[in-house]
């Protein structure tokens, strides 16, 4: 790393907390050495009292960009200059680009979601989704899966700040895409098992499962998982959550986070540097 650093090294940092256990700084820096590219990539504790300052920081400095996560995905907006137009039907960001001094935010979740299924020969077009969370990962994943083509999508959420963001998320698929989404308090657990009957995968896309809340789940009966559901979750670390410790019992197919995680960082490295991520390199690093 010290033989790369220069005077000319361009900084992109990850803004999130908790934050320390992120793959990110391994994945973009060995991309770059791979690349001989002059970056660096650094993570940065920061949550929403921070954020301004940060990103103000990141401006004066001419740092290149940035990677956005929890807790920092929806209050990222209102320090931008620009949102491309998937970030701004989402109403979250998770990659910014700074072109001197104009900030741009960019949101790869949900492209690096459905891309990580394709991968895992994972097929849910015209199918239906039903999934937890509307925080802005949740948010990206339902936007791009509806325009990809999913049939149907179950959104369940507690009644949070979260909610409302998620009825305007609803609203915003209904009148662009073909997709029917339905929008469902997750206390009602209930109807989350009813929906998830005739689902043909659910996805947990809330921090349940990583720390500080490792060993939980949101589906706490296991019988809920039939055995030709496909379970989806977008935490990565520990790489088997407790949600997919109950659905590999129960005969499911399972899929962690870190295809997603791998192909959203692929779509942004590639907004940063304007080069395509030594993916299969990668792969081997990580996997």
């Amino acid at each position: 790393m010290a033989e790369r650093i220069s005077g000319k090294t361009k900084l992109i940092g990850l803004l999130g907390t908790p934050i320390s256990h992120s793959l990110s700084p391994k994945m973009h820096n060995e991309a770059f050495a791979k690349l001989g590219l002059d970056y660096v990539y650094l993570a940065f504790d920061v949550d929403n009292e921070q954020l301004p300052g940060v990103i103000q920081g990141f401006r004066s400095l001419n740092v290149r960009g940035c990677n956005v996560t929890m807790p920092n995905k929806t209050v990222v907006l209102q320090y931008l200059d620009k949102l491309s137009p998937a970030a701004e039907l989402a109403g979250a960001v998770n990659t910014v680009v700074n072109d001197n001094g104009v900030l741009t935010g960019h949101i790869t979740d949900g492209v690096g979601y459905m891309r990580a299924l394709k991968e895992d020969g994972i097929d849910i077009i015209g199918k239906k989704m039903t999934i937890t969370g509307a925080g802005g990962a949740a948010t990206a994943i339902c936007i791009q899966a509806a325009l990809d083509g999913v049939k149907e999508i179950s959104i369940f959420n507690r009644k949070d700040a979260f909610y409302e963001r998620a009825e305007q998320t609803v609203k915003n698929i209904m009148e662009k895409t073909d997709c029917n989404v339905k929008l469902f308090d997750l206390e009602d657990t209930n109807t989350l098992y009813k929906e998830i009957e005739d689902s043909a995968i659910f996805t947990n896309a809330t921090g349940v499962g990583m720390k500080p809340l490792v060993g939980q789940s949101l589906i706490t009966d296991p019988a809920v998982l039939r055995s030709d559901l496909i379970v989806s979750d977008v935490v990565y670390i520990p790489e088997k959550t407790r949600l997919l410790e109950m659905a590999e019992e129960q005969g499911c197919r399972t899929i962690n986070g870190l295809g997603m995680m791998l192909w959203q960082g692929a779509e942004a490295f590639k907004i940063w540097t304007g080069e395509d991520m030594p993916v299969d390199y990668i792969k081997e690093l990580l996997f």
